[in-house]
């Protein structure tokens, strides 16, 4: 267990905030699985501001959800000032995270997401506004630099801790590696040491074990795990236990993703209708389904539907499939 501010996280495992993917429907899936803080997916500022229905709808907070972070971005310090005191006042969140990590470019050219790991200095000013705006707790989610040549992730975090934050995330790639290469924890370690706001460690956490290993090495309070977790919240209950006591949990079986899948899908239903929320699992039934014997054929059915009745119909098709497999071996 640690804190944020006055938020007490449960345990040391935490769901990256990840675009397109942590809607409520998601989070709640992964909040079940065991996670001791979940994030939701980045919010524009502006959107919020100008009160466009998308946006606000990405608002939307399960109470069995929380404790829960709700992470907004933008460049200009007046509208994400005006952002941060609405999620403050109309949201059930209970910490406010800034984006300070997004590499794509329609992002950075606004002066948002990881363009600000260029000056500590904005990053000073701007985190210290929305902290005196508000009363949730306020944390940044950042990278370790712009590049290679640009890498100011201790002088980051000092600017961040001294403008009122109360934790960093820091994940362990520059924003000229994007999503590619690997994590460089060293850095991650370094501004461990030079910070007393807790610490959430990120990049590269594939399996319970990784986790042990990067709290050993590095001395963060938490791990965030981000795109393992996707198609897979059973990474998450797996690392939570793992580090309480030591024993590795198996993978899940075929039958178990797919009954999760089914779960996951009806929430999305209910969170953004039937139609919409379809077309997103397409991409989730795809990652609940990898490493499962003969999902290219399922995946490609799967790729083609638009109704809740025939995503459902090949999913069971499929686990008949797989259990006839089972009797036959």
């Amino acid at each position: 267990m640690f804190k944020i501010g006055n938020i007490e996280i449960p345990n040391r495992v935490v769901l990256a905030p990840m675009a397109g993917v942590c809607n409520s429907a998601f989070r709640l899936t992964v909040k079940e699985f065991g996670a001791g803080l979940v994030c939701a997916e980045m919010v524009s500022d502006k959107g919020i501001v100008s009160k466009n229905e998308r946006t606000l709808n990405m608002l939307y907070i399960d109470e069995e959800e929380k404790p829960m972070s709700l992470q907004i971005f933008g460049g200009e310090k007046e509208t994400l000032i005006e952002a941060a005191r609405f999620v403050d006042k109309n949201t059930n969140a209970d910490i406010i995270d800034i984006n300070m990590g997004c590499p794509v470019p329609k992002i950075t050219k606004c002066d948002a997401g990881s363009k600000w790991l260029l000056d500590p200095n904005k990053i000073h000013e701007m985190v210290s506004a929305v902290v005196h705006a508000v009363d949730k707790p306020v944390t940044v989610k950042m990278r370790t630099g712009w590049d290679e040549h640009h890498i100011y992730a201790v002088e980051n975090a000092k600017a961040i801790e001294a403008a009122g934050a109360k934790a960093l995330a820091i994940h362990g790639r520059t924003r000229a590696q994007m999503y590619e290469g690997v994590a460089d924890w060293e850095i991650v370690k370094r501004v461990k040491e030079a910070i007393k706001i807790p610490v959430i460690g990120n990049g590269d956490i594939e399996t319970p074990q990784d986790a042990k290993r990067r709290l050993e090495e590095t001395g963060v309070d938490a791990v965030m795990i981000g795109r393992a977790a996707l198609g897979n919240p059973w990474i998450i209950y797996r690392t939570v236990k793992y580090l309480e006591s030591g024993i590795l949990i198996d993978e899940p079986g075929p039958k178990e993703k797919i009954e999760v899948c089914k779960l996951h899908m009806e929430r999305l239903i209910k969170l953004k209708g039937e139609y919409t929320a379809i077309m997103e699992m397409r991409k989730h039934a795809a990652w609940y389904l990898k490493g499962i014997k003969g999902n290219g054929k399922v995946r490609k059915r799967i790729n083609e539907c638009e109704t809740k009745e025939s995503l459902l119909m090949i999913l069971e098709d499929y686990t008949n499939e797989l259990e006839a497999l089972v009797k036959v071996s």
